[in-house]
């Protein structure tokens, strides 16, 4: 059974979701789960959120703020603190339902958001297990990947205008999440990136922008959630990776796994980054990602499943 809902961040922003709650009485466990850079719950969310509330789940989907369904402005501002402090906003919304045991809750992230679980396991210890599917872990080092090098000028050049525009009480600046075309300025500029938001657009009612703000993609190359992936352990970590991936490279993601403390588990699928959300791909890591949260959410209650931090 799936319903709308809104709660409220600490700050007062109302986000809006869905609410999954599987069959039979709880108190259930819990997922927390939104979506990556600029994209609506509408893309393949609820796919794996569908998947986990049969599993046994309750499960919490939601659009960022300023984004989607989700209040905030500026409209296409994306900043991943705040998408990290509404994780855990949402964590606390979610415990205090009845249907919920609250000592089992476990968190999704994908792509952008898959380093937002990075950053919220590492510090929550009321997150009992983590999946991060092809997940940032380093804002620079990918946006090394993305710009060439002698645009970087140009780019910084532009971060510092408009933050002088925006002290001077101006609109901040805006840009295409991506172009029409190849070499169009954006914030996603691969090819995979451009086919998969135009097919999903074409495909579903989204309330997908295809607009962020120019300072979003200056914190996208600050962000850098990899560092804390050592402070993870004991909480259960699941990373998936797609080998082929040219938006958040999967030498990347990879290295960063390799320095997260068990319990840990690894599951490359082919591929690039998008083809994680269908077909076989989505097939196989949900599979894999059910697995991983019925075995470590599912066994015992809140008091078998309490640590100390």
């Amino acid at each position: 059974m799936r319903d709308d809902v809104v709660f409220r961040t600490e700050d007062g922003t109302l986000l809006r979701g869905w609410l999954y709650r599987p069959a039979g009485a709880g108190p259930f466990p819990a997922i927390v789960m939104a979506h990556g850079f600029s994209a609506t719950k509408e893309m393949y969310l609820d796919d794996f959120a569908a998947a986990f509330a049969a599993a046994g789940c309750v499960v919490l989907v939601y659009d960022n703020r300023n984004l989607g369904d989700s209040d905030g402005t500026p409209r296409g501002h994306i900043d991943p603190r705040q998408q990290v402090d509404d994780y855990r906003d949402a964590i606390t919304h979610v415990a205090t339902l009845d249907a919920v045991d609250a000592g089992r809750i476990g968190i999704w992230g994908s792509s952008y958001s898959g380093g937002h679980v990075l950053e919220v396991a590492a510090i929550d210890r009321r997150v009992r297990c983590v999946v991060s599917q092809v997940p940032l872990v380093s804002g620079l080092e990918n946006a090394r990947r993305l710009i060439r090098a002698d645009h970087w000028a140009a780019l910084r050049a532009a971060f510092d205008a408009d933050r002088a525009a925006r002290l001077r009480g101006e609109a901040p600046q805006m840009l295409p999440v991506v172009g029409e075309h190849e070499g169009d300025p954006c914030a996603l500029p691969t090819a995979d990136s451009r086919a998969f938001f135009r097919r999903i657009v074409a495909e579903r009612d989204c309330g997908w922008e295809n607009s962020v703000t120019l300072r979003s993609v200056e914190l996208f190359t600050e962000y850098e959630p990899g560092r804390r992936i050592g402070a993870i352990s004991p909480t259960p970590l699941l990373m998936v990776l797609a080998r082929d991936d040219q938006l958040t490279p999967f030498d990347l993601a990879a290295a960063a796994f390799a320095e997260a403390r068990e319990p840990k588990q690894l599951l490359v699928v082919p591929g690039g980054h998008f083809d994680a959300y269908v077909g076989d791909n989505f097939r196989c890591s949900v599979a894999a990602q059910c697995d991983w949260f019925t075995r470590h959410l599912m066994a015992g209650g809140a008091a078998e499943t309490a640590r100390v931090a």
